[in-house]
């Protein structure tokens, strides 16, 4: 297909979802396939990429620079700015996934939040999770993709490491900065940080 032909069709997609209702400040700079499927009250803002197999739901908002690929969105949620979702990626009604957050063939449950600066990967997570900041699921080890298991109610904190296979149990807390290499028991609290050190009065050397 040459170049007119993508923008004519580009022109036609975003006039058909103008015409159902979706809200685009900026519709001129957002793209879409032929398969996207959009539910009610839903907005889209500029420079957004929607490519194949991408569904939204009712009272969705996807923010700037956010590039969708092979995702289902269900109802009331939030996603972006600077955000990619990649193929089998599910968001469940209520979820956020936030600035700079990939999300790769996992389950967000609702009303769970990764508000910023993390990768979810080959992961289910149950409802009401938060994932802090600079949280990453280690998914693969150079040979095989393995498996991350968050039940309901979890708290990661920041700068957290969660090397798959591995599961998190319902309530528990994982302390920032932490690598999770095992199960972490519910109601439970897992850390593994190193011990701070201080020298006093040190200069550097010249």
């Amino acid at each position: 297909m040459n170049q007119n032909k993508l923008e004519n069709e580009q022109i036609k997609l975003r006039k058909k979802f103008i015409k159902k209702g979706v809200k685009m400040m900026s519709p001129e700079t957002v793209f879409f396939s032929r398969n996207t499927k959009i539910g009610k009250n839903v907005t889209i803002d500029p420079y957004v990429v929607i490519s194949e197999n991408v569904s939204l739901g009712n009272n969705v908002r996807i923010l700037s620079f956010s590039h969708l690929e092979g995702v289902k969105i269900e109802n009331n949620v939030k996603v972006g700015p600077y955000a990619r979702l990649r193929p089998g990626t599910i968001l469940k009604s209520g979820s956020k996934v936030g600035n700079f957050v990939e999300v790769k063939k996992s389950i967000i449950g609702k009303y769970s939040k990764l508000n910023h600066l993390s990768y979810i990967g080959d992961s289910k997570l149950g409802k009401k999770v938060n994932i802090g900041a600079g949280t990453i699921t280690c998914n693969y080890d150079g040979v095989k993709k393995s498996k991350t298991t968050i039940d309901d109610e979890v708290f990661v904190g920041s700068n957290s490491s969660l090397v798959a296979p591995v599961k998190l149990e319902r309530k528990s807390v994982v302390g920032a900065g932490s690598v999770i290499t095992k199960k972490v028991s519910k109601n439970s609290l897992a850390i593994t940080r190193s011990n701070q050190h201080e020298i006093k009065n040190y200069k550097k050397k010249r």
